[in-house]
């Protein structure tokens, strides 16, 4: 199988993000490598090959979320090779997944998210970072929507965002009051000699948000500028992008959202991925109905 090409036809047809696409090339490049020391290749496996290399991941103490994570991948791929008229049917069809344990889901009190966001100063740099705070918080952006938003994806007369849909459902995120004071003194105050270049201080295509160099932010290096307020705030290898993420959807739940709006805000295609959130919901109707029926 051409793993490469495969990984193109993802990132081109399928929009996956970037974590996504590593994830696939490394899984489905173990199982080929384990078929061709068996003798075989992905386009002569049997659903016998599917499963004896899942129980052997079992048998080295994998958990059941990577050998799931793991069977997804080849999945994805057997998919592909079937519209590519490369294998005439899929050996992991029918082939059950592990139940993956459900982890806690990790997010910030309303306490602790204001304290986090008390940290940036008034400097250059404050007051870009408290914008980028008040937007994770604000809007529940994946980190690389955030990273790869340009100015012209912005609208701050009408309040939203444009989202691309690279990483997630195409959509216009609103900004809400805060951010959008945020943004505003970030793009007067901050953005402008961060640059350098006033000339390019309106361009469209420039990034939004920028790092001490004029230029788009890495992963690293946004999750490295979170993880020093965190600490600031006491909240030490707490603060996350992701956890961000998690505490605006809690937050948004513990104050009377419905999942459907949420799945639109967050870019999720399907309500399935809203899972661990629904479980937040879930316990919200509990303690509303323990707090208010008579016969509770």
């Amino acid at each position: 199988m051409d793993i490469k090409a495969f990984i193109d036809y993802l990132k081109k047809e399928k929009k996956a993000s970037d974590n996504t696409l590593a994830a696939y090339a490394r899984d489905v490049g173990a199982f080929s490598r384990y078929l061709e020391e068996q003798g075989s290749s992905m386009e002569q496996a049997t659903k016998t090959d599917v499963l004896t290399y899942i129980m052997n991941l079992t048998k080295e103490g994998r958990s059941r979320a990577t050998t799931n994570r793991k069977l997804a991948g080849i999945r994805a791929a057997y998919s592909y090779l079937i519209k590519k008229g490369k294998v005439s049917f899929d050996p992991t069809e029918g082939i059950k997944t592990p139940r993956a344990q459900r982890k806690k889901l990790d997010y910030l009190t309303q306490d602790e998210m204001e304290r986090l966001l008390k940290m940036p100063d008034n400097s250059i740099r404050g007051k870009r970072d408290r914008a980028i705070l008040e937007v994770l918080y604000g809007t529940g952006l994946r980190v690389m929507e955030l990273i790869e938003m340009n100015y012209g994806d912005l609208n701050l007369k009408m309040g939203f965002l444009n989202c691309s849909g690279n990483h997630g459902q195409a959509r216009i995120v609103p900004l809400g009051t805060y951010a959008k004071t945020a943004i505003s003194e970030y793009l007067r105050d901050s953005r402008p000699a961060l640059l350098r270049d006033e000339a390019a201080n309106e361009r469209a295509d420039r990034p939004l948000f920028v790092n001490y160099m004029g230029e788009r932010f890495t992963r690293q290096g946004l999750w490295k500028t979170l993880s020093e307020y965190g600490k600031a705030a006491g909240l030490e290898g707490r603060i996350t992008p992701h956890i961000i993420r998690n505490t605006f959807a809690v937050h948004m739940i513990q104050n009377g959202a419905d999942l459907r709006t949420l799945q639109e805000l967050m870019g999720y295609d399907d309500i399935q991925a809203m899972q661990a959130y629904m479980m937040v919901s879930k316990n919200r109707l509990k303690d509303v109905y323990d707090r208010t029926h008579p016969r509770a």
